[in-house]
């Protein structure tokens, strides 16, 4: 395997490990209740698995590719970091505004909270993920 392809597995492992720590905490503690209580006509009985999986799959490889950016080891830390909040916030806004201009009563509050939610998120799991793959490197391992 060559080095390029085992950066990219760790870094998408790290990455995929570190958000779906985060954002079980995150609808655990804050979203659930506020879909529930602001949007209650839209809420299924429960999440539908395949599409939530096929989110988190395709959400976690744009953070690795825009934010974590194993392909750039020049890169600073601040700067991967802030490109991965922009992608967080615009995924996030993706999904947001749609529900605000096309969903009957979609708060507009609810929207800029996942917006946040979306930057704060990726941009913490893109220095979480980067940070790791430096000192997996510093100890040699070639991970990035």
């Amino acid at each position: 395997m060559s080095d390029s392809v085992r950066r990219w597995g760790v870094a998408y492992l790290l990455a995929a490990a570190t958000f779906a720590a985060l954002d079980v905490v995150w609808i655990s503690l804050v979203a659930g209740q506020q879909y529930r209580s602001q949007i209650p006509q839209l809420m299924a009985d429960s999440p539908n698995g395949a599409a939530a999986g096929l989110f988190y799959a395709l959400f976690v490889c744009g953070i690795v590719a825009f934010g974590v950016r194993p392909h750039d080891p020049d890169a600073s830390l601040a700067s991967r970091a802030a490109s991965g909040a922009l992608f967080g916030l615009l995924a996030y806004a993706t999904w947001g505004l749609t529900g605000v201009a096309v969903l009957k009563g979609f708060p507009w509050g609810l929207a800029l909270l996942d917006m946040a939610w979306g930057a704060v998120a990726s941009g913490v799991v893109t220095a979480v993920t980067a940070t790791i793959l430096g000192r997996l490197k510093a100890l040699g391992s070639g991970a990035n």
